[in-house]
Parts: C-alpha cells; structure tokens; sequence
C-alpha cells in the first residue's frame, strides 16, 4: 500500500462533558472507501468533521497527504479546498444557478477561467445525471438532485478525498437511491471517500472497509464480507441485528 491520504492518531474530542471521540485511530489509504456505521450518537459525524476542521480536536494529530491539518487562515483554507464534504443538508445557494453553484468555487478559490470551470461543471453534472438542470435554481430541483448538485459542486474542487456526512438521511426514500447510485460510480473511479451513512446496502455494495463505531470508539473494523456476516464484537451483533431485521 502507498502512504495513507489521511491519518487519524489518537484523536479526542469533548463537547463539554461529553467524550464524542475516544482515542480514534483511523487511517485511510488513496483510492480506498471507507463506510462509517454505527448507532446515533456513537461520534460518526464528528469524525467526518474533524477532519476538514469543522470540528476542532483536543487532543491528537490529523494529517491528509502528509501534511497536519492547519488551525486557520490561508492553509485551512488551502486545505478545504483540497477535502470536498458533501452534507445532509445540501446547503447550496438559492439565489445561483446548479452551474453558477458548481463553478464557484473553482473561480474564487482556484483562479479558474470562468469558462473552464462552466465547461468541466456541465461535465460534472452529466456525470452526476443532471446536465439538463444546469440552469435552474435548487429550489426547482427535487431533494434528490440538489444533493448530486452538491456532490459535483465538491467534485469541481478536483478534492483529494471527498467526505460524505448522512448524504441521504434528509432525502424522501425515493430519491436515496438515486444519490447513493452517483457515490457508488464515484468509488469505482478511484476516489478516496470517507462515508458517514445509514444506508447498510451502499456499505455493502461500495465500501473496501466497514468502521463500525459506537460511543465515540472505533469498535472494530473490516471488509464488508466480513463485518456484515460475521461481526466479531457483540455491540456490532446487537447494532446488525437491530438493523438487520426489519
């Protein structure tokens, strides 16, 4: 394997009295996806956010290519735009157009022509299935398409890892598949994803590892094949048989 893209060492986070990281030890290989699962609660978005510093760490090293994750200014900055984070909510800006939302950034941040970035966002967002909705506004699109808007928006950036945190959990039933099927392509083309989900079939179906998380520890970890058949700790047997069942 070459060197992890990103590392995560003995990471804690408290919100008050409240211990949401324990310990976390976490390293993700380029090209690899990586599922985080496990109850509410149990630290998986807290995960995903400290690791383009939404949330800050109080103890612990972060590193993504190498390089420690700054505390502010210009480098954090440099740093976001390297790690694009696809939320629950699709916090895209109503008054700008699907094309105007995916070509932003690439202009302000990166210095992209104008023209360029329009031509590599309607490629975006004819991979991710919407080309034809490039001129309207989020609030004509369905929940469904605002969220594949928001992943070609942080796919612009041209990320080195892309950080997807409950992506589905705000849609209608109808329209999870439709996303979970975008992220599903997009792993198969070597992109480096860490994914905060419920969704226990996309796990299956897409992950290269499963991290199974509860009570802000990483509990245990491993393929697909092998943490949904044979779980080894009982907090996992408990959490598939929960979830499992129905």
């Amino acid at each position: 394997m070459s060197e992890p893209l990103v590392v995560l060492s003995g990471v804690n986070k408290h919100f008050g009295a409240l211990h949401v990281l324990k310990d976390i030890d976490l390293s993700v290989a380029r090209g690899e996806v990586v599922v985080v699962i496990g109850p509410s609660g149990s630290g998986k978005s807290t995960l995903c956010r400290t690791i383009n510093r939404l949330e800050t760490i109080d103890t612990g090293t972060i590193t993504i290519d190498g390089v420690p994750i700054p505390a502010e200014g210009k480098q954090l900055a440099e740093l976001r735009s390297k790690v694009g984070m696809v939320f629950q909510s699709f916090n895209l800006f109503a008054h700008k157009t699907v094309l105007q939302n995916v070509t932003l950034g690439p202009v302000k941040v990166k210095g992209v022509k104008k023209g360029a970035a329009e031509t590599r966002g309607r490629e975006l967002l004819e991979r991710v299935g919407i080309a034809s909705q490039a001129d309207k506004y989020p609030a004509q699109l369905s929940g469904g398409q605002q969220q594949r808007v928001a992943i070609a928006r942080a796919l612009a950036m041209d990320p080195m890892v892309m950080l997807f945190d409950e992506p589905t959990s705000a849609l209608d039933p109808e329209m999870i598949n439709e996303v979970l099927d975008v992220m599903t392509s997009l792993a198969k083309t070597g992109m480096t994803m860490i994914v905060v989900t419920h969704e226990m079939g996309f796990a299956r179906r897409a992950a290269d590892r499963v991290v199974f998380m509860d009570h802000g520890q990483i509990v245990e970890q491993g393929t697909p094949e092998a943490f949904f058949s044979a779980p080894e700790s009982d907090r996992a047997k408990d959490f598939l048989s929960k979830i499992l069942s129905h």
